[in-house]
């Protein structure tokens, strides 16, 4: 298992993106959190194994139909032992 936080940037937000991110991660098998920033952006933080997180990172770089993203960010992080996938909203 594999821990990465990711930042989302472009036409992300109001285009369903955290939703579409949710239902994705639960078809492959990835759990964590997704959830919009103040700047616009969407972060999230993922765990599965590095082959899913793969797929799941082309996923986050085409995004929903709507959305337009200009960059995606990756870094490494500490697994949390996440149970499953879910959207913060706050």
């Amino acid at each position: 298992m594999k821990h990465i936080n990711i930042t989302i940037t472009g036409k992300v937000q109001g285009v369903f993106f955290r939703a579409s991110t949710k239902a994705v991660a639960d078809q492959m098998g990835v759990k964590g959190t997704v959830k919009n920033l103040k700047d616009g952006s969407v972060y999230v933080e993922a765990e599965a194994t590095e082959v899913l997180l793969d797929l799941f990172l082309e996923w986050c770089n085409e995004g929903p139909d709507k959305s337009q993203v200009e960059s995606v960010e990756v870094e490494n992080g500490e697994l949390k032992n996440f149970r499953n996938f879910e959207i913060i909203k706050k």
